[in-house]
């Protein structure tokens, strides 16, 4: 799957000011690919930097870890947003 298909259908859910890709292979035996959404509303020392320069109580605090309940409706407006961009990638 095209990584910038996924980016564009977090950008039309989302609206972040932009979305950064980040493709690695350093650790694993494959490549695996993260995409993260940058925010207006992150501090303005960090939005210069990858996400990777978040301390890390950000990363492991579980009050922002996904969970169904809480997060289920946004995966769901982003997976019907995917579709729709593979959709569109298929018949152009």
């Amino acid at each position: 799957m095209d990584m910038s298909l996924i980016g564009e259908a977090i950008e039309k859910v989302c609206h972040p000011r932009r979305v950064n890709y980040s493709i690695l292979g350093n650790k694993d035996p494959f490549l695996h690919a993260h995409i993260f959404p940058r925010y207006e509303w992150e501090p303005e020392e960090l939005k210069p930097y990858p996400v990777w320069r978040y301390p890390d109580e950000k990363w492991i605090d579980k009050r922002v870890h996904y969970r169904e309940e809480k997060h289920g409706d946004l995966r769901k407006k982003i997976t019907e947003a995917l579709v729709e961009r593979m959709n569109q990638a298929d018949h152009g």
